[in-house]
């Protein structure tokens, strides 16, 4: 029989500020916290959602100063996550802990800092943590160091679906009996001044000329391009019986897990959502349940043009008229690998909390979104049992995350 997968506890740092608490306080408010950043001042596009006045320090962070800000971000969430869970390093000496941690870029800060010095100053300016502090399992890597996981460490990259892609993995690692605790989720810091321009000049940012608080606005008519975010989420993963076992509370069941690729394009959807289908589809599968019994759908929603069409159509085809819908992106923007993480604590906190956050500066839904059951304006109180998480990447990667309670 496959065991009951539930998170236990959960840790945020996110354009709102460090701490869970203040994360959906925020997702359920709706009001966008995008701004001008001076990081990136110069540069074609100016704005972001950025996580300010964070000094890692201030969090128990020791030699910050070695780190890369994406694994700062994940070593903090982290942190958050294993007191919630009720963990310290004495009570799991003897468990099998892994950490599975997704991004979609790593430490681009200091590989963009690092390049600048070395072309303009030469190799003897660079330092010597260049590759310590930016590779892309760096972050997973001191999480497990930190929390003394000895089991296994992964860190999956697809694109914007890593953080859904290391939850539902983590799932699939405690079913197997591979692991008794899994620390799983994303991060990402990728407001820099190269990576943003880069978007920019892919033209997937939004220009528009107006108050940055109103740039994202998932699924309006008017949408021009997301704006680009930073952050960090990560759950503790465990089997029900396990929590139940120690005295501990399970929070949320992760019921289902599913993941396509589009086989199409590298940035643009398959033009009639047929990843996110199956996507969507598999998970529910993988839940047990019929699309009947969905009463949510955190989107995915990134305020582009093309992805909010292709998934409003998506998430028709697969659930039908009247669908709950909603995306947090106009209020924290697109944090890339680690969105997919911030909006599961957001799907999860949807079941316990019976609330539905709305989607910020929606005013005029898009026609795909004509069947579709829009949350706009402020959040709604309704009765949850079972929500969907979807989560769409560059490359085509598709993964959507099923929670229902505990």
């Amino acid at each position: 029989m496959t065991p009951v997968i539930v998170a236990s506890g959960v840790g945020v740092v996110s354009p709102a500020g460090v701490g869970v608490e203040l994360f959906l306080h925020a997702a359920y408010e709706g009001h966008s916290l995008a701004t001008t950043d001076t990081r990136l001042i110069g540069c074609p596009v100016e704005i972001a959602c950025g996580v300010t006045d964070f000094v890692a320090k201030d969090h128990g962070i020791a030699r910050a100063n070695l780190l890369d800000r994406y694994t700062q971000f994940a070593l903090i969430a982290a942190d958050e996550a294993m007191r919630q869970a009720g963990h310290t390093k004495e009570s799991t000496e003897n468990a099998r802990v892994a950490v599975v941690l997704g991004s979609g870029a790593g430490g681009v800060r200091t590989f963009e800092e690092q390049t600048r010095l070395f072309i303009e100053d030469g190799f003897d300016t660079m330092s010597p943590m260049v590759l310590p502090a930016g590779l892309l399992n760096m972050a997973a890597g001191q999480v497990a160091i930190r929390h003394y996981a000895t089991g296994p460490c992964l860190a999956p990259c697809t694109a914007c679906a890593s953080g859904a892609t290391a939850i539902g993995l983590a799932k699939q690692m405690l079913e197997r009996d591979e692991a008794d605790i899994v620390i799983a989720g994303g991060a990402e810091a990728p407001v820099t001044p190269m990576f943003t321009s880069a978007f920019a000049r892919m033209g997937t940012l939004s220009r528009a000329d107006v108050d940055p608080a109103k740039a994202s606005r998932p699924f309006d008519r008017h949408r021009d391009g997301f704006v680009i975010g930073e952050g960090a989420a990560l759950m503790v993963l465990e089997r029900a019986v396990d929590v139940r076992a120690r005295g501990g509370t399970p929070m949320v069941r992760v019921a289902g897990y599913g993941a396509s690729a589009d086989a199409h394009h590298v940035t643009t959807p398959h033009p009639n959502g047929a990843g996110a289908v199956r996507a969507m589809r598999a998970a529910i599968a993988d839940a047990g349940l019929a699309a009947s019994d969905l009463d949510y759908v955190n989107a995915h929603g990134t305020s582009t043009r093309y992805n909010d069409f292709t998934e409003a159509s998506a998430i028709t085809e697969v659930l039908g008229e009247g669908t709950l819908v909603s995306s947090t992106k106009g209020v924290f923007g697109h944090a890339l690998g680690a969105a997919a993480a911030l909006e599961a604590v957001i799907a999860a906190a949807a079941v316990t909390s019976q609330r539905v956050p709305p989607t910020a500066n929606l005013v005029d839904p898009d026609d795909a979104c004509a069947a579709l059951d829009m949350v706009m304006g402020s959040a709604r109180e309704t009765s949850i049992t079972a929500v969907l998480s979807n989560s769409f990447g560059f490359g085509g990667q598709n993964a959507s995350l099923l929670f229902t309670s505990s």
